[in-house]
Order: C-alpha cells, then sequence, then structure tokens
C-alpha cells in the first residue's frame, strides 16, 4: 500500500508539474494560429520549399503552416477598391459627398480573393516613356476619353492612351501653365518649393510637369464619375492617392506641404464654414502657396463661360478673398486664370484669432491635435502652427536638396527622436538600400518605378533611393509614433495608414513593396492574409516584394505568398542576423479564368 501510495503520490505531483506545460503547449498552438490568420482553402497548395537554388537558409522554427490558397475573385472586381467601393455609395449619405470618403467593408464581408487583371493586361509601359503613354487595356476607360478629349487630357490611338499634357484651365499644354506659375512663383525654380498636393488632379498631367522640375507631388482626387483619374496617374509612374476633401481630415501631418493646387476642381471653398480651406490651411506649410485657377478667378473676363453672372462671380470671388484673410492668407500674385496665396508664417496674425473672441473661424482649441489625421472629422477653425517650431515655415526650411539629410526639427516631437537617432536611420537605410539592389537588380531599374514603404519611419529607405528613376510613397501607421511630419521635412511624401485596412488606390498600381517588421508590430490587431491579400490587390503583376520579418514569422509569410501565386526565396539580411530573414518575392502575371469565379 505504501508503495502505491507513493508511486501515486509522484505521478500526481508529476501530474501536476506537467498540466501547466500542457497548457502552455495548447497556448502557443493556438497564439501561432492567430498570428498566421490562415485558414484552409478549397485546394491546397503545398509549400515545400520557397527558396530558389542556391540559398542556403534553413527552415527556421515558425508558427504552425498550413497550406493555403485564394480563389479568383469574379472579372467585375479587376479594379475593386474596397473602401471606396462605388457598388457601396447608396449606403452612405451624399451630403458634402461623403459617399465618396472611405467606408472600409466589416471583416465578415472582406473579400479573400485575387483581384484579376482586366482581360488583355500588359506590363506597364517604363519610365520616362509612361508619362505622356499608357496601355489601353491596363486602365479600360472610355468615358474619361469621350468626356475629356477635347480639353486634351488623353485620348485614345490604337492600343495606347496618350496624354497630351492638357487640362480644362491649360488649354495650351501643362508646360505652359506651369511657366506662367512658377513666374509668379519664383520659389519653385530654386528649390524652396519641394513637395505640393493637387487637389481634383484629373489624370495627374500638373503633378507629371512638376517632378521635371523637382517638385514632388501628391495627385488627390476621389473614386468618382471620371472613373480612374488616380489610376490613370499611377499607371503614368505619377504618385497619386485615392480622397477627397469632405467631413474628414486628409491623411497627412500639418504644416506638410510646401504648396497646394486647385485648377477648376469645383470644390466649394467658402462653404460649410470654409472647412475645405481650413483644411488645407493645415496640411500647408507656413510659407505655404495656395494655387486656385478657375472660378472665380479672372472672373472679370471669365464669367460668361461659367454660366452665371458677373455679379454672382464677383461676390464668390470676395467671400474667398475675405475667408483666406481670415485665416492668414494674404494675395501673393495673380495674372490671367491663376491666383497664387501664401500662408503666413507670422505669429501675429494666428495671435489675433486668439485674442479676438468674435473672430471667424476661431482658432482651434488644444483638445485638437494638430496632426491628428485618421478617420478625424473636420472642424471649422484654424490650426495655428505651434510657435514652439522656429524652423517648420518654408522660409527656415532648407532648400531641395539639401532638406533630404538635414534633421528636421520635428525629430524632437517623435518620441526617443533626435538627431542621432536620426542621422543613424538614415545610414542604416543606405546600407539596407545597397544590400536589396544586390538581391534584387531590377531595383535601381527602368523596371521599378512606383515603390511603397508600407511602415516607415524617417522615410529613410526613400531617401537612400533618390537617385534612382522612382518616387517612394511613405505610409506610417495610424498606430504607430508619428513620424510622417519628419518624412516630409525631408522633402518626401507618404501618408497615414491603418494596415488592418485597404489602401487609397486602385488594383496593380505598384511595381514594389517594401515591409520592415510590419507582421510583428501588427499581428496583435490585423490577421496577416487580409494585409497580404491587400498587398497583392495593389501590386502590379511581376511586381516585387521586399519584406524584412521576424525569423519567426518568415515561413508563415511564406505561405500565404505561395497561395498569392508569388514566387519567394529568403535571404540573409545585410548584417547575416539570425533573428531577421528576408524575403524577396515576384508576383506572377495570370489572367482570370473564369469570369463567374467566387467572390468570398
Amino acid at each position: 500500500m505504501k508503495y502505491k501510495d507513493e508511486k501515486y503520490e509522484k505521478a500526481e505531483k508529476g501530474s501536476m508539474k506537467l498540466l501547466p506545460k500542457t497548457i502552455l503547449l495548447i497556448l502557443l498552438c493556438g497564439v501561432s494560429f492567430y498570428l498566421g490568420g490562415l485558414y484552409c482553402g478549397k485546394n491546397t497548395v503545398e509549400v515545400k520549399d520557397v527558396a530558389k537554388a542556391g540559398t542556403s537558409l534553413a527552415v527556421v522554427d515558425s508558427p504552425q503552416v498550413k497550406s493555403v490558397s485564394f480563389s479568383e475573385c469574379s472579372s467585375d472586381f479587376q479594379d475593386y477598391t474596397p473602401c471606396t467601393d462605388p457598388r457601396k455609395w447608396k449606403k452612405y449619405g451624399t451630403h458634402r459627398l461623403t459617399f465618396m470618403e472611405r467606408h472600409c467593408p466589416p471583416v465578415f464581408d472582406r473579400k479573400q480573393c485575387l483581384v484579376p487583371p482586366p482581360d488583355g493586361y500588359k506590363p506597364p509601359i517604363r519610365w520616362p516613356k509612361s508619362k505622356n503613354e499608357c496601355w489601353y487595356r491596363n486602365v479600360p476607360y472610355d468615358w474619361i476619353n469621350t468626356q475629356k478629349s477635347n480639353q486634351h487630357w488623353l485620348k485614345k490611338e490604337g492600343e495606347k492612351f496618350i496624354f497630351p499634357g492638357g487640362g480644362t484651365m491649360f488649354p495650351n499644354g501643362v508646360s505652359a501653365y506651369v511657366d506662367l506659375m512658377q513666374d509668379l512663383i519664383p520659389e519653385m525654380k530654386d528649390g524652396t518649393i519641394r513637395t505640393a498636393i493637387d487637389t481634383g488632379c484629373g489624370v495627374a498631367s500638373w503633378g507629371g510637369d512638376l517632378l521635371d522640375r523637382g517638385i514632388l507631388t501628391v495627385s488627390l482626387a476621389p473614386r468618382d464619375n471620371h472613373e480612374a483619374q488616380v489610376q490613370f496617374a499611377l499607371e503614368r509612374g505619377i504618385p497619386a492617392i485615392l480622397g477627397i476633401i469632405s467631413t474628414q481630415r486628409l491623411p497627412f501631418p500639418s504644416n506638410s506641404f510646401d504648396m497646394a493646387h486647385c485648377s477648376r476642381c469645383l470644390i466649394p471653398w467658402t462653404e460649410f464654414g470654409g472647412v475645405y480651406l481650413l483644411e488645407i490651411h493645415r496640411i500647408l506649410r507656413p510659407g505655404g502657396f495656395w494655387v486656385l485657377s478657375g472660378p472665380p478667378v479672372n472672373y472679370e473676363n471669365r464669367w460668361k463661360g461659367w454660366d452665371t453672372t458677373i455679379e454672382d462671380q464677383r461676390s464668390n470671388y470676395e467671400k474667398l478673398q475675405d475667408l483666406l484673410s481670415s485665416m492668414c492668407f494674404k494675395l501673393y500674385a495673380k495674372k490671367d486664370d491663376i491666383a497664387v496665396w501664401q500662408k503666413s508664417s507670422d505669429n501675429m496674425c494666428y495671435n489675433k484669432l486668439s485674442n479676438d473672441p468674435d473672430a471667424y473661424p476661431p482658432k482651434c482649441d488644444d483638445s485638437l491635435e494638430p496632426d491628428s489625421a485618421w478617420y478625424t472629422p473636420l472642424r471649422p477653425c484654424v490650426v495655428v502652427p505651434s510657435p514652439k517650431l522656429k524652423k517648420t515655415d518654408l522660409e527656415s526650411t532648407p532648400k531641395w536638396p539639401e532638406r533630404l539629410h538635414t534633421t528636421p526639427e520635428r525629430v524632437s516631437e517623435v518620441p526617443g527622436g533626435k538627431s542621432g537617432v536620426f542621422k543613424h536611420d538614415n545610414s542604416k537605410w543606405k546600407t539596407r538600400a545597397k544590400h536589396y539592389k544586390k538581391l534584387l537588380p531590377a531595383l535601381g531599374s527602368d523596371k521599378i518605378r512606383n515603390v511603397m514603404d508600407m511602415n516607415t519611419a524617417y522615410g529613410g529607405l526613400a531617401a537612400a533611393l533618390i537617385d534612382d528613376p522612382l518616387w517612394v510613397m511613405n505610409v506610417v501607421s495610424s498606430y504607430a509614433a508619428n513620424t510622417l511630419a519628419v518624412v516630409f521635412d525631408r522633402g518626401l511624401i507618404g501618408t497615414y495608414h491603418d494596415w488592418c485596412e485597404a489602401f487609397s488606390t486602385y488594383p496593380r498600381t505598384y511595381d514594389l513593396l517594401h515591409v520592415d517588421g510590419l507582421f510583428t508590430s501588427e499581428s496583435q490587431r490585423c490577421e496577416m492574409k487580409y494585409v497580404m491579400l491587400e498587398m497583392d490587390r495593389i501590386l502590379r503583376p511581376s511586381g516585387y516584394v521586399i519584406i524584412r520579418e521576424s525569423s519567426y514569422f518568415v515561413d508563415t509569410i511564406a505561405s500565404v505568398a505561395k497561395g498569392l501565386r508569388w514566387s519567394c526565396r529568403k535571404e540573409k539580411t545585410e548584417s547575416e542576423s539570425g533573428t531577421e530573414k528576408l524575403l524577396i518575392c515576384q508576383k506572377k502575371l495570370w489572367y482570370s479564368s473564369n469570369a463567374t469565379s467566387e467572390t468570398k
């Protein structure tokens, strides 16, 4: 009995020791499954080895990976934009065009299929030739050709769309239009002005012309009845993003752009308490310029063509001028159809707003963070530049290209940010970019034009690639430290975004996506499969992906990539880190096999 009791007691103690280990093992398996965000599809794809011949990396310990496959979306989803889907517009209000803002589908309604290219899709024409022409089958829209060909936006010739460089307000061509603008704003010629935003961009001919003049422009337009303004822009190799000034702030920090432009964009600037113009004021750097061409500018000579009266247009112009003055803009120059206002960098004007209780629009109170810009409602108040920042205004900002490597003042506002950290980041990305080019020779060639750094800090990769024939959309997570202001201060462009949702662009718009630890940092919030499906949606066929990630996630990511029909190989980092690996992937060009495929 005693022996049996002792044996039982030992067994019991052993079981008690084993129990926590068993529970821990179960929990780890569950967490691994959750982090991977994977499930078995109808047709599984066996993943044996994602590394190409010659890769010597061993498979690392990672979450248990199940084979994954994704069905094809039906062909009517070839231009699917999940958060700006015209099929859902009727669900939302028409007031201030709110239906055109971001309205992302809930989790249960997300598509888990691969967006197909249009029939006859071809690899895009390479830059710089692409600025003037693109394949019709890649953006097969006839409406914009029919409606805008008389204004020389574009014209169809055989298998191509040709972009003559015309526009509603520049019938003589965009270059002549910008030449006149430069005469009015000499700062466009000497590197003072580097970043710009074009609201209501058409096919982005203005932004395209400025690229040749060293000015980097974000072309902004909603998904509207012009069908594919932003898609045309990106197909041409010109930076663009879907967006509209409606009820929410644009996804940019305050005091970012050196110049803003509207060419007959038909935005009702003086309505709704002037909130649209107040948003331009917020994102424009002190000393920056706002350029308006079209109604009501030059109303004395143009009013007859605007289906209005000269009295109405005079009234509209006076209202606009009064509103601009009330928010510390001054008329800088005016000639023919172009008027230019400059945002004040003098605190005296803003102090008057603070001291006048009857001022309208009033100064925003301190409860509203100036840089909060992810689903942040517009408010009819003036965001006053911080008096603490002495070097953020345009005059104090170093000229391009010196500003690219000068430590911006706003680095100090980032937690842990200082000059030494910024310079170290600069140096680090020069080394990494050099290593990337060894692993991916297409980087730096005309094969890669549109690049997205999906979770940048200070825009280090973009800075390291500045001499290559490409541009970079720098994305800063809406949940991360706010470093996007620093990106703009360097003379680069970017946007806030939450990768648990779809990005504001059309399918097939980027040649290269870069990821640096995104899955590690966002694994608790975003399912990996949805993030990678979104990456596949916005990546061009034959486009590339560079994923720098914890060794723990590499095989899981590779498994999902295989289900997306990407070919991948594992590589060592430049430091040959044991805890971090690189995946170099390429998306294959495929065509829809069934026009009625599942879309779930």
